[in-house]
């Protein structure tokens, strides 16, 4: 079973939730990305994916599975890795989460990053 779904939150439309317990460091999801080149970037970032994108180097990724659906917050109870070599962005808990609660990642890539972002943070 997988350990995670895509739920509708009261904050933010939809967002990633555990479908069980899931433990202190443990693997959440991979989820392959494509990399979109910086020169094609360029052209892209007034859309509407925009607000979906990680860093890639000097490019950027889209993260495909449920990737690109975590929500983001300054207390963070799931971290992200950028695994260059396996083309995924890797998603891994903090600490123990509890089945029913929303997964949620610092989206400036450090868990303890308190700069502000593009949209107004609720917590």
């Amino acid at each position: 079973m997988e350990p995670i779904s895509v739920r509708n939150t009261k904050k933010y439309g939809r967002g990633i939730f555990a479908d069980r317990n899931i433990k202190n460091g443990e693997f959440i999801e991979e989820a392959p990305v494509i990399v979109i080149p910086k020169i094609e970037w360029r052209r892209m970032r007034e859309g509407i994916l925009s607000n979906y994108i990680f860093r890639w180097g000097e490019d950027k990724a889209l993260a495909l599975g449920y990737g690109s659906l975590y929500n983001h917050s300054y207390t963070p109870n799931a971290r992200y890795i950028t695994n260059i070599e396996n083309h995924s962005i890797d998603f891994y808990a903090m600490r123990d989460i509890h089945e029913g609660e929303e997964i949620l990642v610092n989206y400036n890539g450090d868990p303890e990053d308190q700069s502000p972002l593009w949209f107004e943070v609720i917590e």
